[in-house]
Formats: structure tokens, sequence, C-alpha cells
């Protein structure tokens, strides 16, 4: 199929769950292929991404590349990968039989909705939709590089990273609930990738929950703490478009626990 596309990650990866979500709404089929984070050390970076036996470790020795972004150790990283991925960063997706490297999430997404043909999912014919979806996306993607620092470096957390990250929080949702406030979604009438991405990146910053303990301890809160009180557009938004089945199908039981607490 020359519109295939295959994506090599860490799993489960809210920020694949994007791509997925939209060829669940594109009615396209992409390949996901991955494993546990802790586990990527043991696999060959590649488009024919696969898990290496000890012989083979040996053997692909002189591919070895240090780890970066989260990744500790090295990596075994083929010459293929790094030139369609030049900054060996994950999800890494391969298009077509040319296996043309797309990097970073929402661009990976915008590629699987093209695909897909959705009348609206990327704005159809309206280029200006398409440009208005894309600041969403823009924007998104700098409050998600914000809190990827702040998650790694939660065992290490101070005051100056918390605080940038709490900045780029309430920049980020002070516009989404402006926008919902005039609109279904998030960039107008229709659900589009902005809406998707948007759900996928919020779910995963929620996990900060899971480490309350050891934020405090710092002498520090939760950023999300008064979420669904500062942000109730967005708040609801998140869990009526979580509850959906083209969502929940991929997401399963991410949220459950953030449920169960504040629902």
């Amino acid at each position: 199929m020359k519109d295939k596309v295959r994506i090599f990650s860490y799993l489960p990866n809210p920020r694949v769950w994007k791509s997925i979500i939209a060829a669940n709404y594109g009615g396209i089929e992409i390949e996901v292929i991955g494993d546990k984070p802790r586990n990527l050390v043991n696999w060959l970076w590649d488009y024919d991404a696969k898990l290496l036996t000890d012989a083979e470790k040996e053997s692909y020795k002189e591919l070895k590349k240090k780890g970066r972004r989260g990744f500790a150790g090295e990596l075994y990283k083929t010459d293929e990968f790094l030139k369609a991925h030049p900054f060996g960063t994950v999800p890494a997706a391969f298009g077509g039989t040319e296996k043309v490297g797309v990097f970073e999430s929402n661009s990976i997404l915008r590629e699987v909705a093209r695909l897909s043909g959705h009348e609206t999912l990327y704005g159809g014919s309206d280029v200006h939709m398409k440009s208005r979806i894309d600041s969403f996306l823009d924007v998104n993607l700098v409050f998600s590089r914000e809190f990827q620092v702040y998650i790694l470096e939660l065992e290490d957390l101070n005051k100056y990273t918390h605080a940038r990250t709490n900045s780029a929080y309430e920049f980020y949702l002070d516009g989404v609930e402006a926008s919902l406030s005039t609109n279904d979604y998030l960039a107008g009438s229709n659900l589009t990738i902005a809406d998707i991405s948007f759900v996928c990146e919020i779910s995963q910053f929620l996990r900060e929950g899971h480490y309350e303990a050891e934020i405090q301890k710092k002498g520090l809160d939760l950023i999300s703490r008064n979420f669904k009180k500062d942000y109730p557009l967005s708040f609801k938004h998140l869990f009526t478009l979580s509850d959906i089945k083209e969502f929940s199908s991929v997401m399963g039981t991410y949220l459950d626990w953030y449920k169960e607490k504040n629902l």
C-alpha cells in the first residue's frame, strides 16, 4: 500500500494515540510498533524495528548511539533511521513506499488526517481553516515541550521548572477555554485534529497526579490541582471526547484513575 504509515515508539504513548484516533475517524489503518520505554534500549531503531537478541546486539554494536530525551544508556539506531529521523527521537513515522520520515506527533497526526481524506479533520479544502488548526497544534506543541521537561525532571524538580510549566499550562488552557466559550470545538463547529491533540496531551499531563506526594515534598503543588474549577469548558471537552468510541477504544482506562478522583 503506497500510503501506508508505520510508527515506531515507546508504548503506551498518548502522542501516538493522536494518529490512531485520527485514523479511526478517517477509516484508515496505520501500523504501530514498539515496547515499554525501558525496553527500547533492546530494540533496533529502524523502519523494520525489532527486539534484538544478545547475538544481534553484538553484531549491531557499531550502531550504538547515546540515548537522549528521556532514554538513558545507548540505543541501536541504523543509518537509515537517522537519515529519515535526523533528531533521532520517537514517535518516528515512515510514510509510503519511500519510507519518508515524519517526526513530531502533531506532524504525524497531520499526515494521517491528510491521508484519510476526512472532510473536516484537517479543514477539508479550506486553507484558512487548515491554518487555524495548525495554530492550535503549534501552541499545543509548545505546551507539550514544557511539560515533557517537567515530567522527566520530577525527581529533581525545582521551583523554576515548576513555575515555567505552570505558565505554559495557563497560557495554553486560557486559549482553549476562550475558544470553547464561542465554539463547540477548538477550531470551530467541527471536530478536528486540534481537538484530538488537545485530548491526548492534556491526558498525559494529568499524570502528574501520580507524583503528587513527591511534588509536595518539594514544597510545591500539582499544577492541574484546580483544572475542573479554573477551566470548566476544557475539562468538559476532555471528558466528553474521551468517552467517544473513536477515542475510548484507543485510550482505554488511561484516565480512569483521574475520573474516580474528580468526576
